[in-house]
Order: structure tokens, then C-alpha cells, then sequence
């Protein structure tokens, strides 16, 4: 796939410079996770150094990133609709990269739930950017394949990750058994941190060597460049930045009714942050849960009025929301078994965190990139033969994870526990390219990486859910006498419900996404998009 990058400037569709923009860009996407997923096999170290919960330690995994890089997501996701995209790409991992070698400066919970914001923050730059870039280097009968090959950097960075950690924690600690004795008294889980974190700003700069596509160029829908994307970007930030929210919608000439609605809307998520936090006593993970919800929904009434068809192509297409909330959900029990299948390999068969990273993180690689890569092949493969096969694929992916997690959390056996913890990674991961795809398919060229933000939001709630609502229950079931291996394996049990979710939206979408796709020119037109008669699907 590789070639040189110095050849012919002419913008083109496929080719091996587009292959090459691919590898870079997974290459980002692997980073990307690297330093997202590290957490997991530090988290017995961290809980041990800080002492802090396991509620605590989903929130730092979960929340404190995704909350963040969700409300970030949306105004980068439009500065990638507007501004050069491989140029944003290389600040957000220049950014994300220092905030994660920071993070091994941490000294407290709060400092490091700091720099996990900060993670967060620049991470939000990449995957709408990049979902954007690839989109246009490649023809769309091939976009399953490409998006798929890019999110198959989510396991190989995670496997990597996990494995990074647990061999940097193990060598650091044999080679400085008395912390005080270490390198500016680091112990093994800041070094990891720096370790993994420094790279990252080398990268920054081969990113910024990219040649940027020509927008819509895949599709024939050519789309001229933005006057002014700081501008859009800014008013998009304080559409989702509370409480500049209220501000922009009155900017925006909203009527009185919808500004009732928000404010209504604001009173109602703050009620019931206050109620979750009175029922589990973890303030910072209701408190940023809601700004995040407040943040989604402010947003989602200034597009109305700032960019209506966008609104219309978005939210006024069922097909579109279906697919935007049904296949991420999956993503809240995988990212609930990524993060907690280290503490639970550690603490139900005593490994250390060296074995499980080495195991997990192999397995996790694997599986992820195998499940990822050949769920995105097959559902290109299947699309001519039935224009739901990516709908298939997804309900795939809930089908099969569900016996096989029970597998992993039902048997006493290690390496059964491997094997099936290597298939759950498959089944777990192969809707990824799908689900990016079909969101990107059902919107106009120039709205993918807005449309593509939202959906990462989405997938964000997963993240901000399912990890801490597993550490919590653990918490409670420990706080009954049960020992904290079997207190976590139930908590991951009872996870696997939320399966169900996915399960009816992607059935409710098997109905509605041939029509929604075969009408997307008409319904842009109809929502007021200059789109010519002879512009056609390519």
C-alpha cells in the first residue's frame, strides 16, 4: 500500500497515494487509542497510588474523556468541514500527545482527571477530520472498506496499549523496586504515561505533510472552500459551551419558545444529575455527564437555525438517527469489557499486569483489527446484493457478542478465558466500519465531518456510561461482602443487557436506510442544499 508521497500533486481518487494517506492515518488512530486505552492495565497501580475507587477509575477511563471529546467533537467536526483537515489532524495529536506525557506528572485524582480532559479534548480532532479525508480519497463502493481499515486502529492502538503498559509498569518496577530510588521518583504508571505520550508529537509532524483531498472530489459533488471556517468553528463551540448556548440561540434570532425549551431542558438534566448524584454519591461523573447532555442538546437546536439542511439531512431523516445512536450503543458494553478485562483478568487469576498486557494486548489487536477489517469487507461485499448488509453486520456484532462474553465471564479456566476474551474482540469490533460508512452515506459531502462528529458523540456516551456503570456496580457488590474479582465479573454480566438497545434500533434501521440513501439528492434539495440536476452519485 506504501508508495511515495512525493509523486504527482494532481488530486485523485483512489491510487497509492490515497493508500498511503490511509496508513498514515492509521498509524494516527493507533496512537490515538495508545494513549485512550493505557489506563486499563494501570488501573491497579493508579487505584493503589491515588486511592481512588473503581467508580472513580471509570470515570477517569470513561467520562472524563469522552464527555469532553464529545462537546469538543462537534466544533472541530465542523472546522473539518471548513479548514484543512490534515492540518487539524496534526494539532489534535501534537495536543493529545502532551496532555497524556502530562499525565505522568499527575500527583492526585484531580490533576490527572485534568489531563484525561485534555486527552479528550485533543482526540476530538482526528476521527471526523480523518472519516472526512478518506471519504474523498476513495470511491464510495469501497468506503466500508477504507473507514474500517482506519477504526481498525481503535484494537491495534488499544492491544498495543495494553500491552505498552503492562511491560513499561513490570520493567519499571523490577528496575526500581523502591519508587523513591526512581527517575524524578516516577512510579511505573507515570512512566508509562510519558513513554507512550512523547511519540505523538513526532507524528504531528509527518501528518502535516499530507496532501489534503479535494472535497467531494469521490462523488462529483465538488464543494468550494469556506470563507470563513474560524468563524463557523467559533459559533459552533459556543452552540455546545455552556452557558454561552442560551447566547447563541438568541444570536441565531431563535424565538422565545425554543430558548424556554432550552432552558427547560437545562433544569430537567440538572434535576436528574442531582438525583443520580444523591443515589451513587460520585459528583464528577453526573456533573460532567450532564454539561455533556445540556452540551448535545444545545447544539442540536442551533444547527436547526444555523444550518437547516443539515438539520434536515441529520435529524429529519429517521434512517440517519438510527444509525447515528444504534450502532454506537454497542460501543458502551465494548468499552465497558476493553476497560475493565485487565483489572478482571488480574484480580479473578492473579496475573500480573505484564502477562495480561502482553495477552490482552495481543488479543485485543488481533481480534479488534480482524473483526474491524473484514466487517467493513463484507459489508461492501453484501451491499450490491442488499442495501441493508451494513445494518446486518451490526446486528452481527450483537448477536455474536453476547454468548461469547458469557464465555469469557462464566468460565474458571485462564486460557479459555483468553481464547474466548480474543473472540469477544471480533464479534465486539466488526461493526465499526460499518456504522462510519452509512453515516457518511446518508449526508451531503460537505456535512460528513459534522455528521461523523455527532455520531463519535454518540459513541462517546458509550464510553461516559459503560465503564463507570460497571465500576459502580462493582463498588456496591464489593460493599456487600463479595470478594472483587466475582463483584466485577457480575458487573460485566449484567452489562451485556444494554445490547438490547442496538438490537431494536439497528431492526427499526433495517427498514428505513434503502429509501433514506436512494433519496439522499432529494432530500438535500428539499431542505434548501444547492444540488444540481446533473450532480449524481459516483
Amino acid at each position: 500500500m506504501m508508495s511515495d508521497p512525493a509523486q504527482d500533486d494532481a488530486p485523485k481518487v483512489g491510487g497509492r497515494y490515497a493508500s498511503y494517506v490511509t496508513v498514515v492515518l492509521v498509524i494516527v488512530y493507533v496512537i490515538n487509542f495508545i494513549d485512550r486505552q493505557i489506563i486499563t492495565i494501570l488501573a491497579e497501580e493508579i487505584k493503589a497510588d491515588l486511592g481512588i475507587s473503581d467508580a472513580q477509575i471509570g470515570f477517569l477511563y470513561g467520562t472524563a474523556f469522552a464527555v469532553f471529546y464529545a462537546i469538543f467533537g462537534i466544533p472541530l467536526g465542523r472546522l473539518a468541514d471548513t479548514w484543512t483537515r490534515k492540518n487539524l489532524i496534526a494539532i489534535g495529536i501534537g495536543f493529545w500527545s502532551l496532555m497524556t506525557a502530562l499525565s505522568g506528572t499527575a500527583r492526585s485524582f484531580a490533576s490527572l482527571a485534568a489531563y484525561r480532559v485534555g486527552v479528550g479534548i485533543g482526540e476530538a480532532s482526528a476521527t471526523p477530520a480523518a472519516f472526512s479525508m478518506l471519504s474523498d480519497y476513495f470511491r464510495p463502493a469501497m468506503r466500508a472498506t477504507v473507514l474500517a481499515i482506519y477504526s481498525s486502529g481503535i484494537y491495534i492502538g488499544a492491544g498495543i496499549g495494553i500491552f505498552l503498559g503492562g511491560w513499561i509498569v513490570g520493567s519499571w518496577e523490577s528496575a526500581y523496586p523502591d519508587p523513591s530510588l526512581a527517575p524524578l521518583g516516577l512510579k511505573g504508571w507515570q512512566a508509562a504515561y510519558i513513554a507512550v505520550g512523547l511519540p505523538g508529537l513526532v507524528m504531528a509532524v509527518w501528518v502535516a505533510t499530507l496532501r489534503e483531498p479535494i472535497r467531494g472530489l469521490s462523488e462529483g459533488l465538488v464543494t468550494p472552500a469556506h470563507p470563513h471556517p474560524f468563524r463557523t468553528t467559533f459559533q459552533e463551540l459556543m452552540a455546545v459551551l455552556p452557558p454561552f448556548t442560551v447566547w447563541t440561540l438568541a444570536r441565531e434570532k431563535a424565538d422565545s419558545r425554543v430558548i424556554a425549551r432550552n432552558l427547560l431542558g437545562a433544569v430537567m438534566i440538572a434535576l436528574v444529575a442531582w438525583g443520580l448524584i444523591e443515589l451513587t454519591s460520585d459528583p464528577e461523573q453526573w456533573i460532567a455527564l450532564g454539561i455533556g447532555t445540556y452540551a448535545a442538546f444545545s447544539w442540536i437546536q442551533a444547527l436547526g437555525l444555523r444550518d437547516p439542511a443539515a438539520f434536515a439531512m441529520m435529524f429529519s431523516c429517521r434512517a440517519f438517527v438510527y444509525a447515528a445512536v444504534g450502532f454506537p450503543t454497542i460501543a458502551l458494553v465494548a468499552y465497558a469489557f476493553g476497560g475493565w478485562a485487565p483489572p478482571f483478568f488480574i484480580r479473578v487469576y492473579g496475573i500480573s499486569p505484564m502477562e495480561a498486557g502482553l495477552v490482552l494486548g495481543l488479543s485485543f489487536a488481533l481480534g479488534g483489527w480482524l473483526g474491524t477489517t473484514l466487517g467493513g469487507i463484507i459489508a461492501d461485499r453484501l451491499k450490491p446484493r442488499t442495501g441493508n448488509a451494513r445494518v446486518y453486520v451490526g446486528l452481527f456484532s450483537v448477536v455474536g457478542t453476547v454468548p461469547t462474553a458469557l464465555g469469557l465471564l462464566l468460565t474458571d479456566h485462564l486460557i479459555t478465558a483468553y481464547v474466548f476474551n480474543f473472540i469477544v474482540s471480533v464479534f465486539a469490533s466488526c461493526w465499526i466500519g460499518a456504522a462510519a460508512s452509512t453515516v457518511n452515506d446518508l449526508v451531503m459531502p460537505r456535512m460528513r465531518a459534522i455528521a461523523s462528529a455527532f455520531y463519535v458523540l454518540m459513541a462517546t456516551v458509550g464510553l461516559a456510561v459503560g465503564p463507570y456503570a460497571v465500576g459502580e456496580m462493582s463498588d456496591v457488590l464489593t460493599g456487600t461482602g463479595m470478594v472483587p474479582g466475582e463483584a466485577l465479573r457480575w458487573s460485566l454480566l449484567l452489562s451485556l443487557s444494554f445490547l438490547a438497545i442496538p438490537g431494536i434500533l439497528l431492526l427499526l434501521l433495517r427498514g428505513e436506510l434503502i429509501p433514506a440513501e436512494a433519496s439522499r439528492l432529494e432530500r438535500a434539495r428539499a431542505a434548501g442544499e444547492p444540488v444540481g440536476q446533473e450532480e449524481a452519485q459516483v
